[in-house]
């Protein structure tokens, strides 16, 4: 799946602050039920999924990099919600490599879709292995650049993927 297809340039957030991996996770489940119009409760509830997820096993992917994910309950969404978030400072994330993190992708999934994302989610972690596309990430002064590097991604898969057809 392409980035462009998984994010949207309004779920992307460049330059921004938390102090900590739990102020995180409550401005992620503040944007994504504001996304949903499911109130408070649905903040809640969107915030210990994810928090409840984290305790099963770190999300951090070493170099600087979470991907948070969660279950949604059934009824709460009936869409993958995923948003890119460049911090402006890095935060503690306990990160298996020990490092801050400062790029964050959060996924939220449909409880009922959740197999289905494995292979997204498998494939947008190796996505995230490619140090240059982190550094252009970094180095990106606005939401705008950030959806640019995205598309280019994108484009750049493609044209691989075509190039491996080819030789084969």
């Amino acid at each position: 799946m392409k980035l462009t297809e998984l994010f949207r340039p309004e779920n992307i957030r460049q330059g921004v602050c938390f102090s900590s991996k739990k102020r995180l996770f409550e401005s992620i489940a503040n944007f994504v039920t504001e996304q949903m119009h499911c109130g408070d409760k649905g903040e809640q509830a969107c915030f210990e999924c994810l928090f409840n997820r984290e305790k099963l096993g770190n999300s951090g992917l070493g170099n600087g990099v979470a991907m948070p994910k969660a279950k949604m309950p059934s009824g709460t969404t009936n869409a993958p919600i995923a948003v890119f978030m460049q911090l402006a400072q890095p935060i503690d994330y306990d990160a298996p490599d020990g490092k801050p993190v400062d790029l964050i992708f959060a996924i939220l999934v449909p409880e009922e879709q959740c197999q289905n994302y494995i292979p997204v989610l498998s494939d947008l972690t190796e996505k995230l292995a490619d140090k240059n596309f982190l550094k252009q990430l970094r180095s990106a002064q606005n939401t705008d650049e950030i959806w640019q590097i995205f598309e280019i991604a994108d484009q750049t898969e493609k044209s691989t993927v075509s190039d491996e057809k080819q030789t084969a």
